[in-house]
């Protein structure tokens, strides 16, 4: 059985490759291609939403593979900022932003603002697409706080100055299988995995 990874992210890619399962019940293999295998690149997140991406993504994939594909939309909820920057996450500091000014826009938003009050979650929509249009969603939730400061050097993105309510660290500070545990995107493709694993296909 073959899935398609929707998604250009690398170290999403290596997340979700830790998550997913490598075989079904019956034994059958699961081999995970990327969009690099079919020369594919995702059209732009134009939805308003995160399921709408999430969707948009997949089914994309899918129909352009003829596999089924896995794609997510990640949105950080910051409860200060009214849910900002949500579906504007990745591009919070603008269209060619990095992760850097990403940060650094939230942080600077958030300046003199307490601890209590730096409340948010991440939320992860993941959609398996199939060729012939069918989909199935899954959501998964982490909450947390913005911290004041960087923490740890591990992960990307917001990692560093997201403080995970139940872990007691940043993302940044927890190793790749305890971020797995806890994390929206882990708990989401956790879904995901379960589906995968009893379900016909």
């Amino acid at each position: 059985m073959q899935l398609l990874l929707a998604t250009g992210n690398t170290h999403k890619i290596s997340e979700l490759r830790r998550v997913l399962p490598v075989s079904l019940p019956s034994g059958e293999a699961i081999t995970y291609k990327s969009l690099h295998d079919f020369q594919l690149t995702l059209p732009p997140e134009t939805g308003t939403t995160l399921t709408q991406n999430a969707q948009l993504k997949a089914t994309y994939a899918a129909r352009q593979s003829g596999l089924i594909a896995l794609s997510d939309d990640t949105g950080l909820e910051v409860d200060f900022l009214h849910g900002a920057p949500g579906v504007h996450t990745a591009r919070y500091a603008g269209d060619a932003c990095d992760a850097t000014a990403n940060n650094q826009k939230l942080l600077h938003a958030l300046e003199n603002v307490p601890y209590q009050k730096r409340t948010a979650q991440f939320v992860t929509i993941a959609c398996i697409a199939w060729p012939d249009g069918r989909v199935k969603l899954f959501e998964g939730i982490c909450r947390g706080h913005i911290a004041q400061e960087y923490h740890g050097t591990h992960g990307f993105g917001y990692d560093p100055i997201f403080f995970v309510d139940e872990a007691g660290k940043c993302f940044a500070q927890l190793t790749q299988d305890e971020k797995n545990a806890v994390s929206h995107r882990g708990r989401a493709f956790q879904k995901v995995s379960d589906f995968l694993l009893t379900n016909n296909f």
